[in-house]
């Protein structure tokens, strides 16, 4: 019975109460950071096509640091660098996470989102390999079209004011976590081009320490790990390696089990203080610097000619929606899920079209694909153009299905009785969460496991 009851999971289904509550003060952070990283983007593309054009480079340009250190970077530098590690600390925290505790502990609940990530990728770089080499060009930016930017996308959502249901939601943040994973993958094995093995070690050395006092230890006090985390990124830098691997790292070995003493979990605790950083000032100061490109009629011809740049484009545009989309279908066609009753196949495209929008680690792959400052500079602009023509065609769709949207938001956050939960998860005749066994009873209640899924057995803690 168990096993029937598995084959036949909802896909996009209503969250377990936890859960939802997780992923609302995760975007509701990630929204404002949008909004942020918009006003970012147009200030940097004003900036560079006015005649103050050579301002804007001068600061980019900008020399800082130690030199001793080798951390004489300039502020393009320290902010690709420097700012995105913490960014990826971040991505590298919520997937630890959802991994001991969230959606994705559960092989069959994690299979379809990450298929349909996994395809999200894999569809935009054939893409743009297939796009790029029929026209003569090469391999080189096929990791370029890969990402997706969650912060973006969130912005996008906020300035067409749509009512997106928070399965949805999730889902946008599954996929945009896998990818950054991709990505930091990606960018470990493919844009490594020497190791100083003595710097390696030592930041190898510095996250068994890391580990050693956060997890084992359970050493409390910010001014412990934020100078270990320093050297560490230093290190990592210097290593060869790119140094937001650093944070992606520490990220992974948080602590997700249950603080003895607190009742609370580090992983979640520490990513709800950063993530305001990461949101407001790193990604935000990255795209300041990172989107000024001369935006005229030459660069946009370049775009849709040059082969790399056409493939960049297409492979935001159409290969996101191709893998994100198809993925989906397959999985729960070949599963045998069933796509949530309140939704349908057209949700998924626009949600698959609103993750073509690859705007940070496109722009930070791009700069590492292309080093030559013209190719880069098509490279960008072709980022640019693929996102907003995914930002454009998933808000056509949004609007169209905001109707729909709208009353499955209030009836997600209908609490008539004001006790603080909604009404949906206390009705003795609604459907259960998603995943979850009819007889598991409802979370968040006293004596009953805050996972948002069914309790773990006593023998395995999370870390």
């Amino acid at each position: 019975m168990r096993r029937r009851s598995r084959s036949n999971r909802t896909f996009l289904g209503r969250l377990p109460l936890p859960e939802r509550r997780f992923v609302a003060d995760a975007l509701r952070t990630e929204t404002v950071g949008g909004m942020l990283l918009l006003a970012a983007a147009a200030v940097a593309l004003v900036w560079a096509n006015t005649p103050l054009r050579d301002a804007y480079d001068s600061v980019r340009d900008f020399h800082f640091g130690i030199e001793a250190l080798g951390l004489d970077l300039s502020v393009a530098h320290w902010t690709a660098d420097g700012l995105l590690a913490i960014f990826f600390f971040v991505a590298g925290a919520e997937l630890k996470r959802e991994l001991v505790v969230g959606e994705l502990r559960h092989p069959g609940t994690a299979a379809l989102p990450v298929i349909a990530a996994a395809c999200g990728m894999a569809v935009p770089a054939l893409l743009y390999g297939l796009v790029a080499t029929s026209l003569g060009g090469t391999w080189n930016g096929w990791a370029v079209p890969m990402a997706t930017d969650i912060a973006f996308a969130l912005g996008v959502l906020a300035v067409i004011d749509t009512h997106l249901p928070s399965a949805l939601r999730a889902f946008l943040l599954t996929l945009a976590v896998v990818d950054d994973l991709g990505a930091i993958i990606v960018i470990a094995l493919f844009y490594t081009s020497t190791i100083n093995l003595a710097a390696l070690i030592g930041a190898v050395l510095g996250l068994v320490l890391f580990f050693h006092l956060h997890d084992r230890r359970r050493v409390h006090g910010w001014y412990w790990y934020l100078p270990l985390a320093l050297a560490i990124w230093g290190l990592m830098y210097n290593s060869g390696v790119h140094a937001t691997v650093a944070g992606v790292a520490m990220g992974l070995l948080l602590r997700v089990a249950k603080d003895g003493e607190r009742g609370r979990r580090p992983a979640e605790q520490i990513a709800h203080l950063v993530r305001p950083v990461s949101a407001g000032v790193a990604v935000p100061l990255f795209a300041l610097f990172a989107a000024g490109v001369s935006v005229t009629g030459d660069t946009l011809n370049d775009v849709v000619s040059e082969p790399e740049p056409l493939g960049v484009a297409l492979g935001l545009a159409a290969g996101k929606v191709l893998g994100i989309f198809g993925g989906s279908y397959l999985a729960v066609r070949f599963t045998r899920a069933r796509l949530s009753r309140d939704l349908a196949w057209a949700d998924v495209i626009a949600v698959a079209m609103l993750a073509g929008i690859g705007f940070t680690v496109s722009l930070l792959i791009g700069e590492l694909a292309y080093p030559n400052p013209t190719d880069l500079e098509h490279i960008k602009a072709a980022v640019l153009l693929g996102s907003l023509a995914s930002a454009l065609l998933a808000c056509l769709l949004l609007r169209l299905r905001n109707t729909k949207y709208r009353r499955l938001y209030e009836e997600e956050n209908r609490d008539d009785n004001a006790d603080g939960i909604p009404d949906i998860y206390q009705h003795a005749d609604s459907s259960p969460p998603q995943n979850a066994p009819r007889n598991t009873q409802q979370p968040d209640h006293p004596g009953h496991d805050d996972s948002g899924g069914p309790p773990a057995p006593i023998t395995r803690r999370g870390r």
